[in-house]
């Protein structure tokens, strides 16, 4: 499974992840499909305390058990929690669910009214005793990254996990540049858009039968085309765990990329970044 540096850190994490949103409705298939794309190679699994109010963290926890030195694992912080103090006592929380003694990464869900330098002191202090490896944050624009980076200092932000697939490209205008800048990794979730992917569009279905794999597989690999971005789709069962894991060895042409900028155009950079 192809892997790369991930922002400032000196980690390696595949490319393509797995997502854990609204997984807790079906807990058995969860799962299952978790340690499926553990055995494909996905190591990089991602959940927060929001999902299923705790239920998908213990989930998540029940996947992994045995397993944990195999995992890159990340989960997120609920705006209203994220105090000095209410970050570390969310943590120890989500550290209890998921059975471990650690997060490989610990993210702050979205901006909230907390002011972002009681959250980074609590980002560092959970760093300092080994209770997080690294911190990030997610649903951030560039200029809150910018007040991010300015109270935390470079090399700190590890990453920023935001909205992007083939409909929805806006982190393209300023996002992804200003993370390149400044070594942050790119995370996109619901990379195949929350139930409305353009499987019926022509040039993602010609791409993918020259290829011989799915349009999936096609968009998956050119949100991960870049070496600074990564990628966090769900899958429910085993087979929709290898399309997803089949896309990282899928190696895309320019005459490709070109196709598909043409087909799904990134469009005007909008006044606010989009979310889900």
């Amino acid at each position: 499974m192809q892997s790369r540096p991930f922002g400032p850190t000196q980690r390696r994490v595949t490319a393509i992840g797995q997502g854990t949103w609204e997984m807790e409705h079906e807990r058995r298939d969860a799962v299952a499909a978790l340690r499926r794309g553990l055995d494909a190679g996905l190591s990089h699994i991602d959940t927060a305390e929001m999902y299923g109010a705790g239920a998908v963290e213990e989930l998540v926890g029940e996947a992994i058990a045995g397993r944990r030195d195999e995992v890159f694992l990340a989960s997120k912080v609920l705006p209203e929690n994220a105090s000095a103090r209410g970050t570390i006592a969310a943590c120890e929380r989500s550290l209890e669910r998921l059975r471990t003694d650690r997060l490989d990464l610990y993210l702050l869900h979205w901006p909230g009214d907390h002011p972002i330098a009681e959250t980074v002191e609590a980002f560092e202090s959970l760093r300092a005793a080994g209770k997080i490896l690294a911190w990030g944050v997610s649903n951030f624009d560039e200029t809150e990254l910018a007040e991010v980076v300015d109270v935390a200092g470079p090399d700190r932000v590890a990453c920023n996990q935001v909205l992007y697939h083939l409909r929805e490209r806006a982190i393209e205008h300023a996002v992804i540049p200003f993370c390149a800048r400044h070594r942050i990794a790119v995370v996109a979730y619901s990379p195949f858009g929350s139930g409305n992917f353009p499987s019926r569009d022509r040039a993602l279905r010609a791409i993918a039968e020259r290829h011989g794999v799915t349009p999936h597989q096609v968009a998956l690999r050119f949100l991960v085309r870049d070496p600074n971005l990564f990628a966090i789709p769900k899958a429910a069962g085993a087979e929709h765990v290898l399309e997803n894991a089949g896309a990282a060895e899928l190696e895309l042409g320019d005459d490709d990329l070109r196709e598909l900028e043409r087909a799904f155009p990134r469009g005007r950079r909008p006044r606010q970044l989009p979310t889900i």
